[in-house]
């Protein structure tokens, strides 16, 4: 049956385009094991290597099916033959405080907040219907954890969105084939018909239970389920706007509809050119916890705070990840990073959220000095990283001048210059500051 898919576009809701930043959460029986290699980041790295190496930890179940895998070495050191789901019940997540969480990522300027519901793994957080005892309400943690976020992501002002695995689910495959290029993440996904009803259900249910104002599928949508009839594609979207009509897509539903599209680390970066996209990354170089991970392959402030600029100035959102422990803590490292935006956020939110990208006519990104520029209404913002004076790449004939000031209000001095504006903005720290001018 063929689908006209082009009936469900939509304005982008503007929620959605002022938004900026969000958190994505990676959570599951895979925080037990906590283990991948530190390898690189998506797009970096050969797919020979990321599939045996894979740097994610929520991969784990497939990186210990390669018989000469370093994952699997260590699986069988630590845990002997355990199988896989020894982790849903080792996991307790007892010292969970989503108030805490929340309160951190509003603190740290996300307006929305998108937790895993179910990965690869299968493992659903919540009560998914299908699934008998293999969640977190019956066995692990023994808790609604999507409905304790979903309350406390939005009593902390934040929206509420969900994560869902469509593409892959290694639990309802038999004699699971292990997983070794890009190309095979895609050949053997399930994509018969009970499967494809089976996803539907799921998503069906965290629309009606959650009311979710994002639908975040990763990977594909089984091909049996790509129609316009009952348990079908089409219907669940428009199930999804009926239910949530300001609500928003991803891209990551085959060749079918979406709201906006998607980036990965270093991959797909071919979507950043799109009218609505988002790039997506952990602070560390996984998604899930990992415990191999230390300070050197974490972002630091500094950095999460130019690459968060850098992908607003661009016209898109930025949905950072966090990992939390098995227990339910934000480790320290991720934490700290955290707070350090926090505090950036707390003087320059007004010159990030509800912005737009500056027309390349008034002004140009730059890499040496570092400079990038967004717009909130009739306000250019000039965000710097450099030491001591800078010449900023623009045309002091579109700049009022002497309206330049930081974002607390303090005036710079700024003056033509023949190769753009010069000004002399102070630092306090390794972040970046914003220069503030009038558009004429």
């Amino acid at each position: 049956m063929t689908v006209d898919w082009s009936r469900l576009e939509r304005p982008l809701p503007q929620w959605y385009a002022d938004a900026k930043f969000g958190i994505f959460v990676h959570w599951g029986a895979y925080s037990v094991p906590a283990w991948a290699e530190p390898t690189g980041e998506l797009g970096t790295v050969d797919e020979r290597t990321w599939f045996r190496h894979n740097a994610y930890a929520e991969w784990y179940w497939n990186t210990i099916r390669f018989d000469d895998s370093p994952a699997r070495k260590h699986h069988q050191e630590t845990y002997g033959d355990a199988p896989y789901d020894d982790f849903l019940d080792a996991w307790r997540a007892e010292e969970f405080d989503p108030q805490d969480w929340c309160a951190l990522f509003a603190r740290a300027g996300a307006r929305y907040v998108v937790p895993t519901t179910k990965h690869h793994d299968g493992i659903a957080l919540w009560d998914a219907p299908g699934t008998a005892a293999r969640n977190t309400v019956h066995r692990g943690p023994r808790r609604d954890l999507v409905g304790d976020l979903a309350t406390a992501v939005r009593a902390a002002g934040m929206r509420f969105g969900v994560y869902y695995s469509g593409g892959l689910d290694w639990s309802v495959t038999e004699h699971l084939p292990v997983i070794d290029t890009f190309a095979n993440v895609r050949a053997r996904r399930p994509n018969d018909a009970a499967y494809a009803a089976y996803a539907y259900l799921h998503v069906r249910d965290l629309v009606e239970r959650y009311r979710p104002d994002v639908l975040w599928n990763d990977i594909e949508w089984p091909d049996a389920g790509k129609h316009d009839g009952a348990l079908g594609l089409a219907e669940l979207f428009r199930q999804f706007y009926a239910t949530v009509p300001d609500g928003v897509v991803n891209d990551r539903w085959g060749d079918t509809h979406r709201d906006y599209r998607t980036s990965e680390y270093q991959h797909g970066l071919e979507a950043e050119t799109a009218p609505a996209w988002e790039n997506n990354r952990g602070i560390g170089l996984s998604f899930g916890y990992n415990q191999v991970e230390d300070s050197r392959h974490l972002l630091s402030g500094p950095r999460l705070t130019r690459h968060l600029v850098d992908v607003v100035s661009r016209g898109g959102n930025l949905l950072l990840n966090v990992g939390p422990t098995a227990s339910g803590l934000i480790p320290d490292g991720q934490r700290r990073t955290l707070e350090e935006l926090a505090t950036w956020m707390a003087l320059h939110s007004r010159t990030v959220h509800g912005s737009r990208p500056l027309d390349a006519g008034i002004a140009d990104p730059s890499d040496d000095p570092w400079v990038r520029w967004t717009r909130t209404g009739d306000r250019a913002w000039a965000f710097v990283d450099a030491p001591g004076p800078v010449v900023l790449p623009a045309r002091a004939d579109r700049l009022e001048l002497s309206s330049a000031a930081l974002a607390d209000g303090t005036p710079v001095a700024a003056r033509a210059d023949t190769a753009g504006i010069a000004v002399d903005p102070t630092r306090n720290s390794e972040l970046p500051v914003a220069v503030g001018f009038d558009v004429r």
